[in-house]
């Protein structure tokens, strides 16, 4: 899709600004279908509640999460099919599901094979017909045990269980090192950042997987997918901040969080500095893996030591917790 920024115009922007509206970002004082100040300033707010980057422009990302932000659990039937049903409404499903032990695993609001199941199990504890869809009767019955304050999920219990698990060092540990190629400027420096990461986390006796060749670019959904089908411990990735600031990402969403992830930021921004933030993209939310997002107003090779350092620091104080 086209990339709408201030300035725009026309229907597209019409309709950007009612979905805005009608998840509390009002795009006022701007004329409808006129991308002004107040649209700008309504989709810079909608990004930093989403997890996205802030940048006010409209491009696959931003649209994608102002579609899937529109549904609220109830609003439709959900269920399991391919391409999977995306939405707000699938990440409140599933962590309502998790916070009863029907384990549907990571809440990342795409309903798979792992959320079919959690329903079939939650039908089954309820009595309910067994076909693993969420319609009316899976979400009432949803509604009236999970009143008050909801438990916590499993997936952070079965996040603190990898943790006891981990091994004490980084030696054979298979780090999984995706190199960000939204730009050629990104392109280049993150395949450096990488690369060197790489050279160094073999020096100690990691396992390094790049998530591309160098002359590649493939988009970051598909590159998490990557990640997923090689079954990596650890994922890191590298970005170049358009604001300036040094930065590193761990997943979080207002239905969930890593504990992993932000455990692992923390370790890395010690090394590398920068703020730890929590951010919903998807490297972070698609993963299975705890993952980080390096992201700095300038990638090189420099980067590479410091980022094993901070993997180093990590297995040393997950296994001593």
């Amino acid at each position: 899709m086209r990339l709408y920024r201030a300035g725009d115009e026309g229907k597209a922007i019409g309709d950007i600004q009612d979905r805005l509206g009608a998840l509390g970002f009002d795009s006022s004082p701007d004329m409808r279908s006129v991308f002004g100040e107040g649209t700008t300033a309504a989709v810079s707010a909608f990004q930093k509640a989403k997890g996205l980057g802030v940048d006010a422009i409209v491009g696959p990302d931003t649209w994608r999460s102002l579609y899937e932000a529109g549904y609220r659990l109830g609003d439709r039937l959900l269920y399991f099919r391919r391409p999977m049903i995306r939405g707000e409404d699938v990440s409140e499903l599933q962590s309502r599901l998790n916070s009863l032990g029907f384990d549907s695993g990571k809440v990342d609001g795409i309903f798979g094979p792992d959320t079919e199941a959690a329903v079939i199990e939650f039908q089954h504890n309820r009595c309910l017909a067994e076909d693993g869809k969420s319609g009316p009767s899976v979400v009432t019955e949803l509604h009236l045990v999970t009143r008050g304050e909801m438990k916590e999920g499993r997936q952070a219990v079965r996040e603190r269980e990898w943790l006891r698990r981990l091994r004490p060092t980084i030696a054979g540990a298979r780090i999984y090192l995706d190199a960000g190629c939204r730009d050629p400027e990104e392109a280049r420096g993150a395949w450096e950042a990488a690369s060197a990461t790489a050279f160094a986390l073999q020096e100690r006796g990691g396992l390094p997987v790049l998530s591309r060749s160098q002359d590649i670019s493939l988009p970051e959904r598909v590159r998490a997918r990557r990640a997923n089908r090689l079954g990596s411990d650890l994922i890191v990735a590298f970005q170049i901040s358009h604001d300036g600031e040094d930065r590193v990402f761990f997943f979080s969403s207002e239905h969930s969080r890593s504990e992993a992830g932000a455990m692992l930021a923390g370790s890395m921004a010690d090394t590398t500095g920068g703020l730890v933030e929590g951010r919903a993209s998807a490297m972070l939310k698609e993963t299975r893996a705890p993952a980080v997002i390096v992201s700095r107003k300038r990638l090189d090779a420099s980067i590479g030591e410091p980022v094993v350092e901070g993997l180093v620091q990590f297995f040393a104080e997950a296994s001593a917790s």
